[in-house]
């Protein structure tokens, strides 16, 4: 009909999946984990789940399994947000983020909640805090190996990376106060997992992160701590927080901390949260809001019912219960399958162990093998800014059951001892 608008033609569109703590490119190295017949879901145009190919069990992706959801709880809350709180929790809201989430936040740390920055996740936080710093010529100190993603983020705003070795008795605090008072340029920070490490799963003992905070205190040294599996000690209660060591000194100024809700109730709710101090509440806000206009409201709401109505305890201790299953599930398989002169570290919470290969054993080509035989993991090179974990892989055992994770390390056991016989 004349004067009518022509209807476009349909447009295929390829969807890139949703990762726990952002969406992930198919260069990344835990996709590049992923078997042959998984990362084909990119070729062909469709979506790629989060869910392994059909006979391969993962030990690459650091996420919950899905039967650890609290899924009649979260649709509960949902109702309960939208009803309660929908007039708010439905429209454009505060940079910092929703209001009561913030107050319960502000008042499980001790802290007031004007400090207490919600984001879409931990790692869009992340990286705010480095653009703030970030500049050609900047310096960070990071403990390695380290989050992938924080050396990313690093190298994407040309700051240059000082790192200082975390090793399985934890830092050599004489090198960290050599590199914090390192001239002509001071570090802007350092960044540390402190508990239940990614990708090594070892926690800082208590006496060593008081020495870390009277480091700081009198380097005036900013320690950025990273705390998204904090929450799940399997075996023991962590130490102190180094935010809280540092707040009983009266140097907050020092102190910044980042958790998240991905790793203790749902990946997919996208609520992790900073503790920030003063001076830096102003600049992380106005680029919250240069980034995302408005933070995700609705999910904070509901998150907020969550917490506000006694799920959460009982919840995180049904999760550490079965991360304790299939950590353990885990290493009698390797007591019994791994060649001598293999190596792993025992977590005593979070969802990963580190496992050192026998010399000469490549880890990027024992994964190529291993994924042939079903199984796959991180290579430890990923989780250092150069050289670095050339023997050593990360082992997630959050999501595969008691009995795959059993299956994975039997197969990947019978792998690397067939690498050692070739």
């Amino acid at each position: 009909r004349r004067g009518a608008v022509p209807v476009p033609s349909p447009v295929r569109c390829r969807i890139w999946p949703v990762d726990d703590d952002a969406l992930r490119q198919p260069s990344d190295p835990e996709v590049r984990g992923l078997s042959a017949a998984t990362k084909a879901g990119f070729d062909a145009g469709g979506s790629l789940s989060v869910v392994p190919a059909v006979g391969t069990i993962s030990f690459a992706r650091g996420i919950p399994s899905p039967d650890l959801f609290p899924f009649e709880q979260l649709a509960e809350c949902a109702r309960r947000a939208v009803l309660h709180s929908g007039r708010v929790a439905l429209n454009y809201g505060p940079p910092g983020g929703y209001e009561p989430m913030r107050s319960w936040l502000a008042n499980r740390h001790g802290t007031t909640p004007e400090r207490v920055l919600l984001t879409p996740g931990s790692l869009i936080g992340l990286n705010l805090v480095v653009r703030h710093f970030g500049r050609a010529g900047a310096r960070a100190i990071v403990e390695v190996p380290t989050y992938d993603r924080m050396l990313t983020a690093l190298r994407d705003v040309e700051v240059e990376i000082s790192p200082i070795a975390r090793t399985a008795v934890g830092l050599d605090l004489d090198q960290l106060r050599e590199l914090a008072l390192q001239q002509p340029e001071r570090p802007c920070f350092f960044y540390s997992i402190p508990t239940f490490h990614n990708p090594t799963g070892t926690s800082l003992t208590e006496s060593m992160r008081m020495e870390l905070a009277e480091l700081a205190d009198a380097c005036d040294l900013l320690v950025f701590e990273d705390d998204p599996y904090g929450a799940l000690g399997i075996d023991e209660t962590p130490p102190p927080h180094i935010y809280d060591l540092l707040r009983r000194r009266g140097r907050s100024d020092l102190a910044l901390f980042s958790s998240s809700f991905s790793k203790t109730v749902s990946p997919g709710l996208r609520v992790g949260y900073f503790l920030v101090p003063e001076h830096l509440v102003s600049s992380l806000e106005g680029l919250a809001t240069k980034t995302y206009l408005s933070p995700p409201l609705l999910s904070q709401a509901q998150l907020f019912e969550f917490v506000s109505g006694g799920y959460l305890e009982p919840h995180v201790r049904s999760v550490t219960q079965a991360l304790r299953a299939r950590r353990d599930a885990v290493m009698a398989a390797f007591e019994i399958g791994m060649p001598p002169g293999t190596r792993w570290t025992r977590p005593s919470g979070g969802y990963f162990l580190w496992l050192d290969f026998p010399a000469p054993l490549n880890a990027i080509a024992l994964n190529e093998r291993a994924q042939a035989a079903g199984v796959t993991f991180v290579p430890g090179s990923s989780f250092f800014p150069e050289d670095g974990g050339r023997s050593s892989a990360r082992i997630s055992f959050s999501f595969p059951s008691v009995e795959e994770a059993e299956e994975g390390a039997q197969r990947l056991s019978a792998v690397t001892r067939a690498a050692l016989e070739h």
